[in-house]
């Protein structure tokens, strides 16, 4: 079979409810995506504000791959495949900043527009090394959001076009001028893919997550913007009553509301603020049985208030724009996040290694702030988080339930017994229309 005909095949294997088990937990998967999605795709490599000025670098790391992103002098962003055209060393680690790359090895330079700059003892080659040889490799840069993407494939279609109708969609909510408030990292016990899926549906909050049953109708619906998908709340669904699986939803909407937020905040840190909280509070000044949607659109504005007073920059994001981006995105492959108008949180998934039951994960909060007040944030790394030892970090009580799901998913599916992920097909199209995109870029692998 060849490999057009193994792409169409597998991929029509992927419907939307039934998802084949394999691209989870085989090494061959593990192993084709360094060939055919890696290297072919447009993924986040870092923030644009990380590196803010001229020499600022950061590594990015991908499978075998290795990246390094640096500021120019005239402010761009570039990127180059972090290795030595002498003997393959790479130059750069981590982040930091530097004048000019330098290979420890054997002291060969470039600027920082990849052109060599010192060769030791270059004469050895008489003529045989001309530049073009042995200048650094240029790899695709795009921005979106304050995010760096990266592609390695100079034939790739542009970054726009990529992001197509997602972009037009999310614009709105001004993500390039949000910043860190906390990062944390840590080896997971799952395929990458396991791991960010446990954040791309809103199905599973009725049982991981009933708590939060007391404030919201958690039913939701899911969406495909071509290679990209969101899943989000019905214009009908109640925040600040109980969910109409163990409730008449009766109650004061009002103290409903205010406590679905300091719940979140409380057991999350994310996806709320204090300015949130303080708008929430704010809704006890209307009235008793007020209409829900006019209590939605008073918050809007008591949170755009509250913003103000704490100088906090507000998008001139409308209710029919909150409402079309719903609640999460995919950013297909691995960018999953939830955006408010001030906060976004977000998440990173990347294999480890060739382990297919392991993964490089990252959890990142960015808000608004006023100009100058932006916290100096480090990440927190919680190394390797097998056999529960994720737990060693803090992570709250929505992720420390989502993480259980995700130790004992990667586990389960391994089963003789489970050959195929049967997902709902009305809530959890940003699952399917994520593998759907994946098996066309990766195949069948037999």
């Amino acid at each position: 079979m060849n490999d057009m005909a193994s792409v169409s095949g597998q991929a029509a294997a992927v419907t939307a409810d039934r998802i084949p088990v394999d691209a989870y937990i085989s090494r061959d998967y593990a192993r084709i995506e360094k060939e055919r999605l890696w290297p072919k795709v447009w993924q986040v490599a870092c923030r644009a504000e990380e590196i803010p000025n001229a020499g600022d670098f950061y590594t990015y790391d991908i499978a075998d791959e290795s990246i390094s992103v640096v500021r120019q002098k005239d402010g761009s962003i570039a990127a180059y495949f972090n290795v030595c055209p002498h003997r393959g060393r790479r130059l750069t680690e981590g982040c930091g900043r530097m004048g000019k790359f330098h290979c420890k090895y054997h002291g060969w330079q470039w600027s920082l527009d990849g052109k060599p700059t010192e060769i030791v003892d270059r004469h050895d080659w008489g003529n045989a090394l001309p530049d073009e040889d042995v200048t650094l490799q240029r790899v695709k840069v795009g921005q979106w959001g304050g995010w760096v993407f990266i592609n390695m494939d100079p034939d790739s279609e542009s970054l726009e076009d990529f992001l197509g109708e997602a972009k037009t969609i999310l614009d709105p909510f001004e993500i390039e001028h949000m910043r860190y408030a906390w990062r944390k990292r840590i080896v997971m016990p799952c395929n990458w893919k396991t791991a960010q899926e446990a954040f791309m549906e809103g199905y599973h909050v009725q049982t991981t997550h009933r708590q939060l049953l007391a404030y919201q109708d958690d039913y939701t619906y899911s969406k495909a913007y071509g290679k990209h998908a969101m899943f989000g709340y019905a214009p009908t669904a109640l925040f600040g009553l109980p969910s109409p699986r163990i409730s008449d939803q009766s109650g004061d909407i009002r103290k409903g509301f205010y406590e679905f937020n300091k719940e979140i905040w409380d057991t999350l840190q994310a996806t709320t603020t204090q300015e949130m909280l303080a708008a929430g509070r704010r809704l006890m000044e209307l009235p008793e049985g007020v209409d829900p949607f006019t209590m939605y659109g008073a918050f809007a504005q008591f949170h755009a208030e509250e913003s103000a007073k704490s100088g906090r920059p507000f998008p001139a994001v409308t209710g029919e724009q909150l409402m079309k981006a719903g609640t999460d995105w995919n950013i297909f492959p691995n960018l999953v996040f939830l955006q408010q108008a001030t906060n976004v949180l977000f998440y990173r998934a990347r294999p480890y290694g060739d382990d297919p039951d392991k993964c490089i994960f990252e959890v990142n909060v960015l808000e608004r702030y006023a100009p100058g007040t932006e916290p100096k944030v480090e990440v927190e790394d919680g190394g390797d988080g097998s056999n529960g030892k994720w737990r060693d970090l803090n992570w709250g009580l929505i992720l420390d339930q989502d993480f259980q799901n995700m130790e004992e998913v990667q586990k389960g599916m391994k089963s003789q017994a489970f050959k195929v992920a049967r997902t709902n097909p009305v809530q959890e199209v940003e699952i399917s229309n994520f593998h759907r995109v994946y098996h066309q870029y990766v195949g069948k692998v037999d």
